[in-house]
């Protein structure tokens, strides 16, 4: 999992996180309290993750939020989609009636396509609030999708 954080992180261009995040850092992100992770693997070696948590607690815990990374030498092959089909079952299973993703990138235009076929709509757009290594200020969505026409 560590390669794959690093590998994402270091293009600036998905991921809140700067390229000197410690592994101390991101294993405490994706195995922190409340949090289930998952894997996908191709021949024995992972080459994604993606873990679920409450978005919030107490009266907000019944919306789960969810963090996903692809190694990026995987990409295009439907892992990600694989990966966010299976979170939805989860999600349902676990008791989640809806989904939200807080901060998806306007620019990673992968994440907002595939997360828009499986459900999810923008239902806020936040100006500038993510510095892309590239591109400088660029906007970010919050996405939401309900669960009640998921399979637990």
């Amino acid at each position: 999992m560590w390669p794959i954080f690093q590998a994402v992180v270091a293009s600036g261009t998905t991921y809140i996180f700067s390229a000197e995040t410690s592994y101390e850092d991101a294993i405490a992100f994706w195995f922190g309290p409340g949090s289930s992770t998952y894997v996908a693997e191709e021949d024995g070696k992972v080459v994604g993750m993606y873990k679920i948590v409450a978005n919030y607690r107490g009266r907000g815990s019944h919306v789960a939020n969810a963090a996903f990374m692809v190694d990026p030498q995987s990409s295009g092959k439907g892992i990600g989609r694989a990966m966010g089909e299976h979170c939805l079952r989860e999600a349902k299973r676990a008791g989640y009636v809806a989904m939200q993703f807080n901060i998806v990138v306007s620019t990673n235009e992968a994440a907002v396509a595939l997360w828009k076929k499986l459900g999810f709509s923008i239902v806020g757009t936040l100006p500038k609030v993510f510095r892309h290594e590239s591109l400088g200020y660029v906007d970010a969505y919050v996405m939401h999708r309900f669960l009640d026409d998921i399979e637990g």
